[in-house]
């Protein structure tokens, strides 16, 4: 009878530790991904409708209709940034005739929310699908991409593949010459899933966290150049690669 108790108090301290690990565990996540970079005013600004750009919030994110009817652009946001961050430098394509949809992701993190394309493509109807993102949100577009041959081609911001994209896909790369987060190496090794239609380009004076409008990120290096300069020069080369 003894050794019955004690084999169920040993149950119950190995019951108690377990959930006090997964309590400390959730704990620690919820307070990693509360702390995220804020989007700056220039944000809301952004997602204010014009006469060229009607900007729509659907739920899944906004929808930025600007002038043209052939193409869309889905975009993922970097991880721990507010989605709206994004809002200036997206809104740029939109009013030159690429339509754009900025995605909110589970918890500000790319990673869980991969698929979340999906439920936009099926909505919505384009004679091109591009997809894109930054940084983390660039990778999970990437990998999206690498699984979906509909799609036309991938837009990478300071971000690169880590599986092969399709030959036919148009694959875009641009990153800042200040960029101290981007994984260089990685970079280069990206090259071997490239698709058949590769451009790549380097910012002069850009770094990692300007292609959206949040500040700083930790780790980055110093910008020599503004977030609307660097965020223009990067519209201007995708604009130019789509054959705007």
């Amino acid at each position: 009878m003894s050794e019955k108790r004690n084999r169920m108090s040993r149950k119950k301290k190995i019951l108690i530790i377990a959930v006090t690990i997964i309590i400390i565990l959730a704990g620690a996540f919820f307070l990693y991904t509360g702390i995220y970079y804020h989007a700056d005013a220039s944000a809301d600004e952004a997602l204010q409708s014009s006469d060229r750009v009607t900007v729509t919030d659907i739920g899944e994110g906004w929808f930025f209709d600007g002038p043209g009817v052939r193409d869309a652009l889905i975009f993922y946001p970097g991880a721990k940034v507010e989605e709206k961050a994004y809002a200036p430098f997206l809104r740029l394509l939109a009013e030159e005739g690429i339509d754009v949809f900025l995605l909110r992701m589970p918890f500000r993190l790319a990673f869980f929310g991969q698929n979340r394309a999906d439920k936009v493509i099926s909505s919505y109807d384009y004679s091109r699908w591009f997809i894109g993102g930054h940084s983390l949100g660039g990778a999970m577009a990437a990998l999206y991409a690498a699984k979906h041959k509909e799609l036309s081609g991938v837009v990478l911001c300071a971000a690169y593949p880590t599986k092969p994209l399709d030959e036919e896909d148009l694959e875009l790369i641009l990153y800042g010459s200040e960029d101290s987060v981007l994984n260089m190496k990685k970079l280069a090794e990206g090259e071997q899933y490239a698709s058949g239609h590769r451009a790549e380009t380097e910012i002069r004076g850009g770094n990692h966290a300007q292609f959206g409008n949040y500040g700083l990120q930790r780790g980055d290096g110093k910008a020599l150049i503004s977030a609307e300069e660097q965020q223009r020069q990067a519209a201007e080369f995708i604009l130019r690669e789509l054959g705007y």
